[in-house]
């Protein structure tokens, strides 16, 4: 298992390579409506993982993370989606939306695994 030093160090290696190539290609998902859609995943993904970092961040130096780790994540993938064109702001904001409801269904059923296994004991 990654340890969070690990993972921050490869969510911001992954986030600025992914930036990069965003900005590199940003005319070709302007292009067309499909792929203006598809850039408003990717700045999506960007936001999946600003948040990892942040929330790596904070564990390591002991803060707690909440929702202000969610909104800074959220507003920094929405200015790079608006640096691609307008609609990819709309859509990545609502892939980070359900992306945020599937973390945190994964995460409910990883604390509620380690529930039953702390009682059991």
């Amino acid at each position: 298992m990654a340890t969070p030093g690990r993972s921050m160090i490869y969510s911001s290696l992954l986030f600025s390579v992914i930036l990069s190539l965003l900005q590199m290609y940003k005319g070709k998902f302007a292009s067309s409506e499909l792929m203006t859609i598809v850039g408003g995943l990717i700045c999506s993904l960007l936001f999946l993982l600003m948040l990892t970092f942040i929330g790596n961040y904070q564990e390591l130096s002991g803060m707690k993370t909440g929702w202000g780790a969610v909104i800074l994540a959220e507003i920094v993938s929405l200015i790079v989606a608006s640096t691609v064109h307008r609609v990819c702001i709309t859509t990545c904001f609502l892939f980070s939306a359900v992306f945020l409801y599937e973390i945190d269904k994964i995460y409910g059923m990883i604390l509620a695994k380690s529930d039953s296994k702390a009682r059991r004991y």
